[in-house]
């Protein structure tokens, strides 16, 4: 072809897309990646903090019984995390049964305890050894433990009647009294 003809019909030029469709497609994708990035921002953010909703917590406990903390709904809730290799957990196990019994006949608050990676014929002679009373269970394949985020045992959350996290206590309670007074107030 000369630099004067013009090119025939059966010549193709290459199409450009709209920009509208470019600009679409570029926004979709903007908005795809911020889903992804704001849900592992939230998947690996810290634990849940006080004033957060907690997500329905399900246990079995070492005698059977299946219990969905949303069953509880209007109570509170103590979900205390321990292991029998931990030896904080000893300072605390006592207090915490003694709390249980003072708070059990109100019908306002719940004890649930969880063995953290521990097995059961230990976990089931820590709660012999001390007299615990209240439901304890393992802790399977750490599905609780990761909700919150915990960093070891023992760890206590109490979860206030409107099904909020209400008070965290990382380390031993150091007498019943201090637990008594961390759960007191939130009973309406």
């Amino acid at each position: 072809m000369d630099q004067g003809e013009v090119m025939g019909a059966s010549e193709t030029t290459p199409r450009r897309l709209p920009t509208a469709v470019i600009v679409l497609a570029f926004v979709l994708l903007l908005g795809f990646l911020a889903m992804i990035a704001w849900g592992l921002r939230r998947s690996m953010s810290g634990p849940i903090s006080v004033g957060d909703r907690v997500p329905d917590i399900q246990m079995t406990t070492f005698d059977g019984q299946t219990i969905h903390s949303r069953d509880l709904a209007g109570k509170v809730i103590v979900v205390n995390f321990w292991a029998s290799w931990c030896k904080p957990c000893e300072q605390e196990a006592r207090e915490l049964e003694e709390a249980y019994q003072y708070f059990k006949d109100s019908g306002k608050v719940v004890f649930l305890g969880l063995a953290y990676v521990d097995t059961e014929p230990n976990s089931r002679a820590y709660l012999e050894k001390f007299g615990i009373t209240y439901p304890n269970g393992p802790d399977l394949r750490t599905t609780v433990s990761q909700m919150f985020r915990i960093r070891g045992v023992p760890e206590t959350y109490i979860i206030g009647s409107d099904g909020r996290l209400a008070a965290v206590k990382i380390g031993p309670f150091q007498s019943t009294q201090e637990i008594i007074q961390t759960i007191q107030p939130l009973i309406q």
